[in-house]
């Protein structure tokens, strides 16, 4: 009984956790962007390498967390490309991004609406994306 209510409990947990975290797709930009149109949301890019301290930082402590992932899924359709990749590299050298993690936040027509760059907390995270916000409505 035990071992089944300790299963029961961890499945839960984990499906706790996949529902708090920012969901990330891999489509490409045309497909992203479509996605975001149906949905009303902006897009959301994360530019990161594997190889990138800061980058791993923000995917365990700070789109893990719950409040940022439902911040996110309530304005962005989010993608992520590493820019060791050629869609992420492309990105990389059409905005002249010199340091990861970059986030570009886009509308559905493809305008850059703003851009951070660095690893932070997610609170910092939050505000940052939220005065991006505010200068597009």
């Amino acid at each position: 009984m035990k071992k089944i209510l300790f299963t029961l409990l961890l499945v839960i947990g984990v499906a706790v956790a996949a529902n708090a975290q920012v969901r990330f797709t891999d489509k490409n930009l045309d497909a992203v962007r479509e996605e975001a149109t149906q949905q009303n949301k902006l897009v959301f890019i994360d530019l990161y390498a594997t190889w990138c301290g800061p980058c791993k930082n923000m995917e365990r402590n700070v789109f893990s967390q719950p409040e940022v992932g439902d911040f996110m899924a309530q304005h962005f359709i989010a993608a992520k490309y590493d820019i060791d990749k050629p869609t992420g590299s492309a990105l990389a050298k059409k905005y002249g991004i010199r340091s990861i993690p970059t986030f570009l936040i886009f509308d559905t027509e493809g305008t850059l609406l703003g851009q951070i760059t660095g690893g932070m907390p997610a609170d910092d995270f939050i505000r940052a994306v939220e005065e991006i916000l505010k200068k597009h409505k």
